[in-house]
């Protein structure tokens, strides 16, 4: 009788449990089409789809099409986007610090992102040329300028003698949030009361903003980042024993730290920029995955983009539905799920690291 090989058990395992998030993604994203203040029915949905790849089937109406084409599917695709970004982003700066803890908004990316966003916003228009210059892409890539300042710095602080300490990183984190949450306000007490109103509103975290503009930017900078992030996974393997350890099989170390920062705070930055400050996604979506099905990064960096996508698809819905016909800021929601969450992890860190 044939021996089983276990790696190709454990492939075919990983293969099945993407295409499952794959079409979790996608009916989520069906899901959210039909659903809203102006309810479209599935049959629509579908035969607008198909209308635009030039098949004729089922019958919609102009105004249907026009809510979901110019409105509803950006938003959806945005939204995916970014909760992708966000996921693979906690898995690898996870991975990279051997802590469960770090992440994203933890350790300044998204602080300093949302920094520099605010300032482009408040200040952009004393730099005509700048704006000039950088047209669509200037405020996503202040954000993400931003976000690599501040995750660099917090890096700087917590290293010493070629070691990484996660205490010092997470605490160097802790005072640079609040350094750029006080420049925000700084810079906020300079801007006109409609600039004031739309910050409150973005602070929060919304994708109501949704075009195809920036789901063009977004698939570019947070999309093609997120591939090549997920191809780190041998690297973040070997880390996972020790940074010595790692280097002495031959990876380098510090290339994979910064390109692992870098992308991090590339993808955080251009979220930040477009849908304002969304937490706990990165946090929460890696240790579900890490919880349920091993730490192999093999599989959590991909399915931390199809976790990512799909939690932040879901608390969009849930932001459209729950106080029809107003929607409520999506941070709001991703806030009401992930803070227990992260308070079970606090208590709960030890066990887990011991796993």
């Amino acid at each position: 009788m044939l021996a089983v090989n276990p790696t190709i058990e454990k492939r075919k395992l990983h293969v099945l449990l993407l295409f499952s998030l794959t079409v979790g993604v996608m009916g989520v994203g069906l899901l959210s089409a039909t659903m809203g203040a102006y309810a479209i029915p599935f049959s629509a949905v579908l035969s607008i789809l198909l209308d635009q790849i030039g098949v004729q089937w089922g019958e919609f109406e102009p105004r249907q099409a026009t809510v979901f084409l110019q409105l509803r599917l950006p938003r959806i695709l945005l939204a995916m986007l970014v909760g992708a970004g966000l996921g693979i982003s906690g898995a690898a700066l996870q991975g990279l610090f051997r802590n469960p803890l770090v992440e994203p908004g933890l350790i300044g990316v998204s602080s300093g992102g949302a920094l520099f966003a605010v300032l482009f916003i408040v200040f952009g228009d004393q730099v005509p040329w700048l704006v000039e210059l950088t047209g669509s892409f200037g405020l996503p890539l202040f954000a993400f300028l931003g976000g690599l300042i501040n995750v660099l710095l917090v890096y700087r602080l917590a290293s010493m003698a070629g070691k990484t300490d996660i205490a010092l990183l997470i605490l160097a984190g802790v005072a640079l949030n609040a350094l750029c949450g006080a420049l925000i306000g700084l810079s906020i007490f300079y801007a006109d009361d409609a600039a004031l109103r739309n910050f409150t509103f973005w602070s929060l975290g919304d994708v109501g903003g949704a075009n195809w503009t920036k789901v063009s930017i977004g698939s570019l900078l947070i999309g093609i980042p997120a591939l090549v992030l997920s191809s780190q996974y041998k690297q973040l393997n070997a880390l996972a024993i020790g940074e010595s350890e790692a280097f002495h099989i031959g990876v380098s170390v510090q290339r994979v730290k910064y390109i692992v920062l870098m992308l991090s705070a590339l993808m955080v930055g251009v979220g930040v920029s477009m849908t304002g400050t969304i937490g706990f996604v990165g946090l929460v979506v890696p240790h579900l995955i890490r919880l349920l099905f091993g730490a192999d990064h093999r599989l959590v960096l991909p399915a931390s983009i199809l976790v990512g996508s799909l939690l932040l698809s879901f608390a969009d819905l849930l932001a459209r539905v729950m106080v029809m016909p107003a929607e409520m800021p999506i941070g709001i929601i991703t806030a009401i799920i992930g803070s227990p969450f992260f308070i079970w992890l606090i208590m709960n860190v030890k066990t887990i690291n011991n796993r």
